[in-house]
C-alpha cells in the first residue's frame, strides 16, 4: 500500500518516511498541504500522514479537500500535530481526520495506527467486492436482488440461533454471523461460467445439462479459492469459497461437487444450504408456483439427514416465524431461475 507523507519539516517528513520505508510501504512526500492535495487527486494514495500545520494549505484543510472529494474510495488521514486538549481533538474530527499521533512520533505507535487504517480501508474493499461479485452473478440470471437479500437473513437467522447452542458456541460467533450475512450472497457465484443455454433453460435439463450446470459450484469454489490465497488476510474470502463449493452438498453425502458428508461439509455450507432450499420453494420458478410456508417446512422437515443436517433444521424449526416474516417483507413477482434438477414429489428446488 503506498502512504503519502505531508510535512514542512524536512527532519520530521525523513524521519517518518524512513520508518515507513522499514515497514515496508511504498512512501510518496510531500513539503506542504497544496503538493499533498494534488498527489492525493491522483488516486494512488489511500493512506495520508499529515502535519497540521503546514504552508500553501494546513493539514486539516488538506482533510477537509479529501472529505469533499468524490472519490472512489476512502482516504485514511492521520494528523501529525504537536497540539494537545480536546478542542483541538474535535476540530481535527470535524474537519475529517481519523486518527492523530503526537510529535514527536514513536515508531511502535504509528506501526499500530497504519495498521488500524489498514484494517478499516479493507473493510471498505470487502464490502465492495461482495456486492460487486454478487451483483455479477445476478446479471447472468433471472433472480432478483430479493433473492440475494432473503438468502442472506435466512442465513443470519440460522446461524445466530446456532450461535447459542451447545456444539456450536466455539465456531459462531457474532463474527461469523456477520460475514456468513456478507459472503452468503456469494453462493452462485460461479454461475457467470455457465452457458447461458443451460442457465436460462426454461425447462428440464438433459443429464449433460445437469453436469455442467453443477460445474457452477467448481467454478465458484476454485476461483474464490485463488482470491484467498493471494490474500490470506481476508476471511471472507475463505468463508465464500466454501460456501460456493458446498451449498449443494447434502447431509448424506448424496450432493455435488464432491459428495461430502456430514460434519465434513463446511458449517457455512450447511446453513446457506437450507436457506437456498427454503427460498427456492416458496418462491415462483418457471416450473412450479411458490409453495405456501407450510409445505416447505414439511419439506425441509423431511430433509433431516438427509439434505440437510438436523441442527439446521431445528434452527430453521425454532425460527420460522422469523423466516416468514423476511419471505413477506422481500416478497417479489418476479421468476426465479429454471431447476437444477427436477425431484420427487413436486417438490422440485435447485439442488
Amino acid at each position: 500500500m503506498r502512504v503519502l507523507v505531508a510535512d514542512d519539516d524536512d527532519v520530521s517528513l525523513e524521519m517518518v518516511a524512513g520508518l515507513l520505508e522499514q515497514f515496508g510501504y511504498d512512501v510518496a512526500t510531500a513539503r506542504d498541504g497544496l503538493e499533498a492535495w494534488n498527489l492525493v487527486r491522483t488516486g494512488q494514495f489511500r493512506l495520508v500522514i499529515s502535519d497540521w500545520e503546514m504552508p500553501e494549505m494546513s493539514g486539516l484543510e488538506l482533510c477537509r479537500q479529501i472529505r469533499q472529494r468524490q472519490a472512489g474510495g476512502y482516504v485514511y488521514v492521520i494528523i501529525l500535530t504537536a497540539r494537545a486538549g480536546t478542542n483541538n481533538i474535535v476540530e481535527g474530527l470535524s474537519s475529517g481526520a481519523d486518527d492523530f499521533l503526537t510529535k514527536p512520533v514513536h515508531p511502535q505507535e504509528l506501526a499500530v495506527r497504519l495498521r488500524t487504517g489498514e484494517r478499516i480501508l479493507a473493510l471498505e474493499s470487502r464490502d465492495v467486492i461482495i456486492f460487486a461479485l454478487a451483483r455479477l452473478a445476478e446479471s447472468r440470471d433471472r433472480e432478483t436482488g430479493a433473492h440475494l437479500e432473503r438468502i442472506r437473513e435466512y442465513s443470519k437467522i440460522l446461524a445466530e440461533h446456532l450461535a447459542a447452542q451447545e456444539g456450536f458456541t466455539e465456531q459462531i460467533d457474532g463474527e461469523y454471523v456477520e460475514m456468513i450475512y456478507l459472503t452468503s450472497p456469494l453462493h452462485d457465484i460461479g454461475k457467470v461460467g455457465v452457458p447461458d443455454s443451460i442457465l436460462l433453460k426454461p425447462g428440464k435439463l438433459t443429464e449433460n445439462e445437469f453436469r455442467v450446470m453443477q460445474q457452477h459450484t467448481v467454478i465458484g469454489g476454485e476461483t474464490l479459492d485463488a482470491v484467498a490465497r493471494l490474500h490470506p488476510e481476508g476471511g471472507f474470502l475463505s468463508m465464500a469459497r466454501d460456501i460456493a463449493w458446498s451449498h449443494h452438498e447434502k447431509f448424506d453425502g448424496t450432493g455435488y461437487p464432491r459428495r461430502l458428508r456430514g460434519s465434513g461439509i463446511p458449517l457455512c455450507g450447511r446453513i446457506v444450504a437450507l436457506a437456498d432450499v427454503y427460498d427456492a420453494l416458496t418462491t415462483r420458478r418457471v416450473y412450479k408456483p411458490p409453495f405456501p410456508h407450510d409445505k416447505a417446512r414439511q419439506i425441509v422437515i423431511d430433509g433431516a439427514g438427509v439434505h440437510f443436517d438436523p441442527h439446521m433444521v431445528q434452527a430453521f424449526l425454532a425460527n420460522e416465524d422469523r423466516f416468514v416474516e423476511i419471505q413477506k417483507k422481500y416478497e417479489s413477482g418476479g421468476i426465479g431461475p429454471p431447476p437444477f434438477e427436477v425431484l420427487p414429489a413436486e417438490a422440485a428446488v435447485p439442488v
